[in-house]
């Protein structure tokens, strides 16, 4: 699920998420998704398991099941390390 400590916008069809900080924007960690990004961030408005987000992925670009878990374990997990997404044990896991 997206963390509540941070600000998404979409711009030219970019989805643009700046951390809040004590209460200010951190412009210095400001990131960029693309379309699998934006769609990705999208799906977590509400929790949602890896293999829900990777089916919505797959279908979405017509690409290999195993594949897209793969790479949205990995996008979710970069998003988790910088502190743009809260991963709950028993929702986000590949074998959900």
């Amino acid at each position: 699920m997206r963390s509540p400590s941070v600000v998404a916008r979409v711009i030219a069809g970019e989805t643009l998420i700046v951390p809040i900080r004590g209460k200010v924007g951190d412009l210095a960690s400001i990131y960029s998704f693309n379309g699998t990004g934006t769609l990705i961030w999208k799906l977590l408005a509400t929790p949602k398991s890896m293999k829900q987000l990777a089916a919505s992925v797959a279908q979405e670009y017509e690409v290999d099941q195993l594949q897209a878990e793969d790479d949205v374990a990995s996008f979710v997990n970069e998003m988790k390390a910088v502190g743009l997404v809260e991963i709950s044990g028993t929702v986000a896991t590949v074998d959900d």
